[in-house]
């Protein structure tokens, strides 16, 4: 009986395209797969304005502050429902030592970032301070292990003082810094990009070294977190293999690097905001070549684990372009315009659609890095339209991913094309139906018809929409809500169980239905 209506939905499906281009299929009651909301996870390092001036400013600070965080910057963060934070790095997590950020402030001994421009730290921000903040938001902590030039006991050291609560020397000396209770750490990464600024290591090497690790890990933490093994360099398939032929069983989840560049490459990245249609373009359709590294890197994994006990985990990813005119090159600090937006948006549908495998995902990063979803200057801060895109998009965090079948046009460029529309729906645990959709095509407005099987519409809830009058349109200091969401009217209903949905050029449009 199931595989006759998944026929029958298919059918109807191909019957209606053949009368519209753009239309949107529905299965409202066959969902089976939790979308989780660590899908939807952030990601901060020790790099550029990050940490110190975008999350931490000191107690001391005459910018308003919460114990020493951002005041602006926490409230931001609540609203957006961070699900999780990974830290401290990225490179730098393969160089930090977390004995140096305990204790008195007065007394941490200060570190060279020695990856990222040189810049001298005074350790101010370390454990508690990162393990606290998490609290704050509500979010899980992720944090990276240092392989690269730490050592298998000074992990056991930190995995103690987070988190155990028993009479040992670890645990007793976090209480002898303030800290009472062990905090609920959820993940622990076993190094960071192994194969790069991690030490430079083979598939082969660092399996072997993940499994030392990972070991000792689970003897000191028992099930308390769980072991991320560090993943592939975008397309290196090869190391997704040999990490799951020799270590599938020595870590509880493998992760993933990809970063969109519009330009020509690492050397020539292109301006975050000095672009035209083809660097538009380019960025998009970068950003789609998500599926298929997802894809192809899941195949693999399905055949040393077919019951997906082991999870994909995209704890890097975003668009990364030139740093902005007259910044630290070394600091990554760059704008992010509306085609960023709809990278983002891109991007999150792709890993919503794999939510059997993709378990987690860590946009890089949190505040004044690369993809941010906030930039501070003093005591000014500005909300970035992918903070916009999370904002509208955690709607599907832990709801039920709905089957549907999407039939859309194309955007054309020269002699290439992507898909114009882009979408996911998802049910919460209320009931309620919500569908994000993005037009990417620049200039086109775009009548999209959503057709519900299943279940009958009673009414639109709620209809927002993002969108900008050019695709490099920026937030910026001067005017901050030159793109925020507004109230969308074009969605109307054309029956029990049919919506039809007018889309104008770059934007993304989040519906709630009922």
């Amino acid at each position: 009986m199931k595989k006759l209506l998944v026929f029958l939905f298919i059918l109807l499906a191909a019957f209606i395209t053949k009368a519209q281009v753009n239309v949107l299929q529905i299965d409202a009651v066959g969902g089976k797969t939790q979308i989780n909301k660590n899908i939807y996870g952030q990601f901060a390092e020790h790099l550029g304005r990050c940490i110190y001036d975008g999350i931490w400013v000191g107690k001391d600070s005459p910018i308003p502050n919460v114990n020493g965080y951002r005041k602006d910057l926490l409230e931001a963060l609540q609203a957006l429902k961070v699900p999780v934070l990974r830290w401290p790095g990225g490179c730098f997590a393969d160089t930090y030592h977390w004995k140096n950020g305990i204790g008195a402030l007065n007394e941490r001994p200060k570190i060279k970032n020695v990856f990222w421009g040189g810049t001298v730290e005074d350790n101010s921000f370390g454990t508690h301070e990162f393990l606290n903040l998490c609290e704050l938001l509500g979010c899980d902590p992720y944090i990276s292990a240092n392989v690269g030039s730490g050592t298998v006991g000074e992990m056991v050291d930190w995995i103690e003082y987070m988190t155990s609560d028993d009479n040992v020397p670890m645990a007793n000396l976090r209480k002898k810094n303030g800290r009472e209770k062990p905090w609920n750490v959820k993940f622990i990464g076993i190094g960071n990009e192994s194969w790069g600024c991690g030490g430079d290591m083979t598939p082969e090497f660092y399996a072997d070294l993940m499994r030392q690790y990972s070991n000792y890990a689970k003897m000191y933490g028992g099930d308390k977190f769980d072991r991320i093994g560090c993943g592939s360099n975008g397309s290196d398939f090869n190391w997704t293999k040999v990490l799951m032929e020799k270590g599938r069983n020595n870590m509880d989840g493998l992760s993933l690097h990809y970063y969109t560049i519009a330009g020509e490459g690492w050397n020539n990245k292109s301006s975050a905001t000095n672009f035209g249609e083809e660097l538009y373009f380019n960025g998009l359709k970068k950003a789609l070549y998500m599926d298929e590294l997802v894809s192809r890197h899941s195949a693999i994994m399905d055949q040393y684990d077919k019951d997906k006990r082991v999870p994909l985990l995209v704890d890097e990813w975003g668009i990364w372009t030139d740093v902005e005119p007259g910044t630290n090159p070394g600091h990554l600090f760059q704008q992010n315009s509306m085609r960023d937006a709809l990278i983002a948006s891109s991007t999150l549908d792709i890993l919503n659609r794999h939510c059997d495998r993709v378990k987690m995902a860590n946009i890089a990063q949190i505040v004044n890095v690369l993809q941010s979803m906030i930039l501070t200057k003093g005591n000014q801060m500005v909300l970035t339209p992918t903070y916009h895109v999370f904002k509208m998009y955690n709607v599907h965090q832990d709801a039920i991913l709905l089957p549907s079948s999407l039939f859309t046009e194309k955007y054309k460029h020269g002699e290439d094309e992507i898909p114009a529309i882009s979408s996911t729906t998802s049910v919460d645990k209320n009931g309620k139906i919500h569908v994000t959709i993005s037009n990417v095509n620049p200039t086109k407005e775009i009548k999209l018809e959503i057709n519900l099987s299943g279940k009958a519409i009673t009414k639109i809830n709620s209809a927002t929409i993002l969108t900008a009058s050019a695709f490099n349109s920026v937030n910026t200091f001067e005017k901050p809500e030159t793109i925020a969401p507004v109230a969308f009217k074009n969605a109307k209903k054309l029956g029990d169980s049919k919506l039809e949905v007018t889309i104008p050029g770059k934007s993304i449009v989040a519906l709630e239905l009922e």
